[in-house]
């Protein structure tokens, strides 16, 4: 089959999203199919890639965040499906290019892939400290609103996890379907795990050899809540002296998480790692992952995390809490540092000795998920095609 993924969020300097789209080409390869990428960017050109292309369409950038450009000319991306002709469309957010997907008149199978859960990523985090989910979810009721009408110009919304699929069942959403996302197979093992790396990570924190190596990893955002990590490791910190944190990432918001990290003490931003071989390296060789938002759709650095042999202490709303519940874990009030030290503490005296936490559920790889997916697409094409016409 074709695929074209209108993907609004797309960037080569992304994270969760521009992993998936290269986990999607590689796998569309070895399976027989074509995936194109359309993508707003700085110039329009078209990319070669093993398995497909990516077609960027010349667009403005976000006004908060360079790394990423936003849809505008609606006529340029519909001419790209025109000459594309799918078998399958699918709109990658519930933005201008999930809009976008739904409006082109072709006769292709729609599927909006729920990538971001805009209400947990913004207004939880804005708003949590003064009103309930519930009410704020009242508040925002014309977003939803909006995504039950997009919806409806799709023949599935596709999720990462059953969690997900309930939560936009609940705003009668149109026909939500769950498939589990998952990771790269062979990639995040305790077998990665390196002491003279681990040592390395330990003294750029400033804590001591035989200390604890705590990891926090993703995007510098405010939806990431690093903020609420810092302030946990340092309320940790003053119980036990002997904590390191590596933060590992980027974003419109360094300069204040590197403040925050100076502040706290013994922690260190290490910065963007697009060495994916290093990354894996990394988690293997620390103690924790500490993770922040509590608005993953699914979570991929927890079941990176899990994956390599970590402990996680994780917020309870999201997709990273229905991940970290499988694995030795504990779960902190979302957006609370008090909470989070709590558990980073309650945690590490669990762990006493550095070993791998075993997980009795490991996360699912990229290949069952991407499998999946193309058989959904598979039985929504056939039964299209064995529909009586009207």
């Amino acid at each position: 089959m074709k695929i074209v993924d209108v993907s609004g969020f797309y960037s080569e300097t992304g994270g969760g999203v521009a992993s998936y789209v290269r986990q999607k080409l590689e796998l569309a390869a070895r399976w027989g199919h074509e995936v194109v990428v359309v993508a707003p960017g700085v110039e329009s050109r078209v990319e070669p890639r093993v398995g497909g292309r990516i077609v960027w369409v010349r667009s403005p950038g976000m006004p908060f965040d360079p790394n990423y450009h936003m849809f505008w000319r609606g006529e340029e991306v519909w001419r790209v499906l025109d000459r594309e002709a799918p078998d399958i469309v699918e709109g990658s957010s519930p933005w201008r290019g999930g809009w976008l997907a739904g409006r082109w008149s072709g006769k292709a199978v729609k599927a909006l892939v729920f990538h971001q859960d805009f209400i947990a990523g913004y207004p939880y985090t804005l708003l949590g400290g003064v009103l309930s989910r519930p009410a704020i979810d009242q508040l925002f009721d014309p977003y939803w609103r909006y995504v039950r009408r997009l919806s409806r110009a799709f023949d599935v919304t596709v999720t990462g996890g059953d969690w997900l699929a309930d939560r936009l069942r609940a705003f009668s959403i149109h026909n939500p379907v769950s498939v589990p996302f998952g990771i790269e197979t062979g990639l995040f093992s305790p077998t990665r795990r390196d002491e003279a790396l681990r040592q390395s990570l330990l003294a750029a924190c400033g804590a001591p050899p035989d200390g604890r190596l705590l990891l926090a990893v993703g995007r510098h955002h405010p939806e990431k809540r690093h903020r609420t990590i810092i302030e946990g490791f340092a309320l940790a910190r003053a119980s036990r002296a002997d904590v390191g944190l590596v933060i590992i990432g980027d974003g419109p918001i360094r300069s204040s998480v590197e403040a925050w990290a100076k502040t706290a003490g013994h922690a260190h931003v290490m910065g963007a790692v697009s060495d994916r071989q290093l990354l894996a390296r990394c988690f293997a060789s620390g103690d924790l992952l500490v993770h922040g938002s509590g608005a993953e759709t699914y979570g991929l650095v927890v079941a990176e995390a899990l994956a390599s042999g970590l402990a996680v202490v994780s917020p309870d709303t999201g997709g990273a809490a229905d991940l970290a519940r499988r694995g030795l874990s504990r779960i902190y009030a979302t957006g609370d540092a008090q909470s989070c030290a709590h558990a980073i503490l309650d945690l590490l005296d669990t762990i006493e000795a550095p070993h791998p936490a075993l997980i009795a559920d490991p996360p699912g790889s990229a290949e069952s998920h991407f499998a999946a997916l193309f058989r959904l697409y598979q039985a929504l094409i056939d039964a299209r095609r064995a529909a009586p016409t009207a």
